[in-house]
């Protein structure tokens, strides 16, 4: 058995999830990148190298192959430092125009997904007497019109950090989650130029965030120096949360 210090990142092939999977390797952790885009995946293999990450495809919200995923790394690592629950998909429009599929769909990934997760490490996490939860919420969790199920979702994940919080508070165990705001991703910049101008010209700080700037707030939650901050949610939204609007 190898016993290294242990991160697991859901979504971690692209965007803000390979942002925070390259930062903890930086920190020195080990990354077990989960991801269901087996092609990207294996690009971060050979982009980080196997001493470094190894790729999980899996569906998270299927509860059997989270269980399974959780079994085989105890198994080969002994411990668990760190999830980090980043993994989350969007399906908008305006209420009266959204599907049942669309609004379950956005649901199972972004909460199910992540309280599956949740659950499996809190297992975990509780025997070893302590941990790292950190879930990717976001500032859409105020709402967003034409995101009733995403914002939703997100008001969700933040909930079900605080609940975690409180539970695994004894056992050494924090919670925290991390609420992005516009942050440039290629979700981002598939938006038409009209779009996106006006969101950044919405944003105190008249710009964008990068991956960077939200991993390195999770870099930060899953540090030592973090244990007395629990139940909190971070905005990593360029003061996007206090109003600010066009």
């Amino acid at each position: 058995m190898n016993k290294k210090r242990i991160a697991i990142v859901t979504g971690a092939a692209k965007g803000i999830g390979k942002a925070i999977t390259s930062r903890l390797i930086s920190d020195s952790f080990f990354v077990v990148a989960v991801d269901v885009d087996d092609k990207a995946g294996k690009k971060l293999v050979t982009e980080f190298g196997k001493t470094k990450l190894s790729f999980a495809k899996v569906d998270i919200c299927n509860e059997k192959s989270v269980q399974q995923l959780f079994e085989k790394i105890v198994n080969e690592y002994i411990e668990i430092s760190v999830l980090v629950n980043n993994a989350g998909i969007i399906r908008d429009n305006m209420i009266w125009k959204m599907s049942v599929e669309d609004f379950d769909s956005v649901m199972n990934v972004n909460l199910k997904g992540s309280w599956l997760m949740c659950r499996e490490a809190a297992r975990i996490m509780k025997e070893q007497k302590r941990g790292r939860i950190v879930n990717i919420a976001s500032r859409a969790w105020l709402g967003n019109k034409g995101q009733s199920n995403y914002s939703a979702s997100k008001a969700g994940v933040i909930a079900l950090t605080r609940v975690l919080a409180l539970e695994l508070g004894k056992y050494k165990v924090s919670v925290n989650a991390i609420a992005p705001g516009l942050i440039d991703t290629p979700m981002t910049q598939s938006l038409s130029k009209e779009v996106l101008d006006k969101l950044i010209a919405a944003q105190p700080t008249n710009e964008m965030g990068k991956p960077d700037d939200v991993a390195n707030a999770v870099a930060f939650l899953a540090s030592e120096q973090t244990q007395f901050i629990t139940g909190q949610t971070i905005y990593v939204d360029g003061g996007k949360s206090i109003g600010a609007g066009i």
